[in-house]
């Protein structure tokens, strides 16, 4: 079984991700802040196969930050060279996506398309 980690702290979107990935058949872990998707990722580290992380949420001090998915990224990266990371955002900014791919994440997502997200996780387990 492969398990996702998805972070976002907008309830709507996580909720319907998590609904899109559990019937493309993934486990799903969910958490809506960076604190909190660094705790669960320390307390399944090991089964977590893909760190779905928005780009903007509350940071490690519980405040909203812009780009605090890419200090969850840097985190969990630090943890866990190997991880494969997509980096979830609500506009598509170029800028953004060149930056989480060079800090380390292996692609970029506008959201709207959960489908396509799915996809584009098979596409990058089975890479």
């Amino acid at each position: 079984m492969t398990t996702v980690l998805l972070v976002d702290d907008e309830k709507l979107i996580q909720r319907s991700l998590e609904k899109t990935l559990l019937r493309a058949g993934y486990d799903v872990l969910t958490a809506p802040d960076c604190k909190t998707g660094s705790e669960v990722f320390s307390q399944n580290a090991s089964a977590v196969d893909i760190a779905v992380l928005d780009l903007n949420m509350p940071g490690f001090d519980g405040m909203p930050k812009n780009d605090a998915g890419l200090d969850l990224l840097a985190d969990l990266k630090q943890r866990r060279a190997d991880l494969p990371v997509v980096i979830l955002t609500a506009y598509d900014e170029v800028n953004k996506a060149k930056d989480a791919v060079s800090k380390g994440a292996n692609a970029f997502f506008v959201k709207g398309r959960e489908q396509g997200l799915v996809e584009l996780i098979q596409k990058i387990l089975s890479a």
